[in-house]
């Protein structure tokens, strides 16, 4: 789906379609008012008929309005408010798009962005169209040689605006398309089969990114793994047939004297739990469970397409967590990069054990700020439910940019305790630590456990257990968070 500036009064725009909003009391929008005066109040009415219901994103579709060049046009209910909030605005883009796909109409004028949204402007309303229409048209590829059928909108207009410059205007829209693809590829590599998207793809993948995108990219291999005494990464790995690797991608875009921002992502490819054998309902949902590494991967996409001006390195370790004569037992103690010992008394508690030794590792690029992103506890979704992911910092800023950055999006993140109370739960009669506590807080106690391996960094950690795909009808992966991730870096980049 492409999006461009119309500079036309709607009346005059030759398009397969005109979208344009009715609040209730039938309340037109200003666009709505440009083409009831060309029609000569012919919406006016078929209005008062009654034809159009006040719930918000009920539609009304009409052909051949006299006075209009559009082949559509689209009549949308905004409900009843003076002023929508961000929901609702998202939830009014999104009926549109669904409504108008399967129609004729190929290409479209939105005049959505003049509606009024709570303490939000203009720019807000262009970018979250933006995203959520590209969020609305996303189709899961299949394996098969039959596809689902694209959707039929591939071209959206957008009046041009009298508050933004038609240049800031252009480079809002090519900002808003390049995380929109940074989604799309989180969402591609989340929903591919795991006989498919093994550690060995995702090295080739980021191999394939950094040559679109001219990034720096290194995969280690387990030889390397285990000079470094990555003992607890390895440990994952040791029951299955796939090697493991740890991905690292670089993006220079400033001054090599400026400290890079680091994002360590979970890419456990297939997650059986281990020894600790996960229940059998449910469990290919744990292909899923590399989509902290996948969404890290769309974040160096998209922040290479916007050339932001920052340096910025991923680090993903990925491997998956399988059940063989080799795997790792409950009771096993490893060794981690960091030297610190832990024993295993869960070996489903895997997602801890790669992200630990892939912290250590991110030392040596010496950050400014390193924050990882994990499908960790279980634990978080049971605090948090499917709205939010869990939010931990050893650094109130960050938690405060981050959770504004969450805000603003609508990739919503919440602020959870670090206390050091939380760290009595892996104390262990025989290592430094053990990988769980108990059941109470778990989601917390894991972000305990990472933040053994962080004192020396600012460091964040969001527990996207709950928000980075969805299960039943609508099963797939979500996109979440690249685009809190991209606006937290937008932010720091001051552009």
């Amino acid at each position: 789906m492409e999006f461009s500036i119309k500079a036309q009064s709607p009346e005059k725009v030759r398009t397969g379609c005109v979208v344009v909003g009715v609040a209730e009391g039938r309340r037109l929008s200003p666009s709505a008012k440009a083409l009831d005066a060309a029609a000569g109040q012919h919406l006016s009415r078929l209005l008062k008929q009654g034809d159009l219901s006040a719930k918000l994103g009920q539609s009304l579709l009409l052909f051949g309005v006299p006075g209009v060049a559009a082949e559509r046009v689209l009549l949308v209910s905004t409900g009843s408010e003076k002023k929508l909030n961000d929901r609702e605005y998202r939830t009014l883009v999104r009926s549109v798009v669904q409504t108008l796909d399967g129609t004729g109409a190929k290409d479209a004028l939105f005049c959505l962005t003049e509606i009024s949204v709570a303490d939000r402007d203009e720019e807000w309303n262009l970018e979250q169209l933006i995203l959520t229409a590209r969020e609305s048209s996303y189709r899961i590829t299949r394996v098969a040689d039959k596809q689902d059928p694209a959707c039929t909108l591939s071209q959206v207009a957008i009046p041009a605006s009298e508050k933004i410059k038609p240049a800031a205007l252009a480079t809002l829209i090519s900002r808003c398309q390049a995380i929109a693809n940074g989604m799309a590829l989180t969402r591609d590599l989340g929903n591919m089969p795991p006989n498919l998207c093994t550690p060995s793809y995702l090295a080739q993948s980021a191999k394939s990114l950094g040559k679109r995108w001219k990034l720096k990219v290194e995969v280690l291999e387990q030889a390397h793994m285990e000079k470094l005494g990555m003992g607890a990464l390895l440990a994952v790995a040791a029951g299955s047939r796939q090697p493991p690797k740890l991905i690292v991608m670089h993006y220079a875009g400033a001054a090599k004297n400026q400290k890079p921002v680091v994002l360590v992502g979970k890419g456990i490819t297939f997650d059986t739990g281990g020894i600790s054998l996960k229940p059998a309902p449910e469990m290919d949902e744990m292909k899923f469970d590399m989509c902290g590494a996948a969404s890290v991967f769309g974040t160096m996409r998209a922040v290479a397409e916007m050339k932001l001006p920052i340096n910025l390195i991923a680090v993903i370790p990925t491997c998956e967590n399988m059940p063989d004569g080799n795997a790792t037992r409950p009771g096993d103690i490893v060794r981690s990069m960091s030297g610190q010992t832990i024993e295993i008394l869960n070996t489903d508690a895997e997602g801890r054990l790669i992200l630990c030794d892939a912290l250590t590792y991110a030392e040596k690029f010496q950050p400014d700020t390193i924050i990882d992103v994990a499908t960790l506890t279980g634990a978080c979704v049971i605090a948090l439910g499917h709205e939010a992911a869990g939010l931990f910092a050893n650094d109130d800023k960050l938690c405060e940019k981050l959770k504004a950055a969450g805000d603003y999006t609508g990739d919503r993140a919440w602020p959870m305790p670090l206390w050091e109370e939380y760290q009595d739960g892996l104390k262990t009669n025989f290592a430094d630590m053990a990988n769980v506590a108990g059941r109470p807080g778990g989601s917390i106690t894991a972000a305990s456990f990472l933040a053994r391996f962080t004192r020396k960094m600012r460091w964040a950690h969001l527990d996207i257990a709950g928000v980075a795909y969805k299960g039943g009808k609508d099963k797939g992966a979500t996109g979440r968070p690249v685009k809190l991730f991209c606006r937290y870096l937008i932010q720091r980049s001051g552009q």
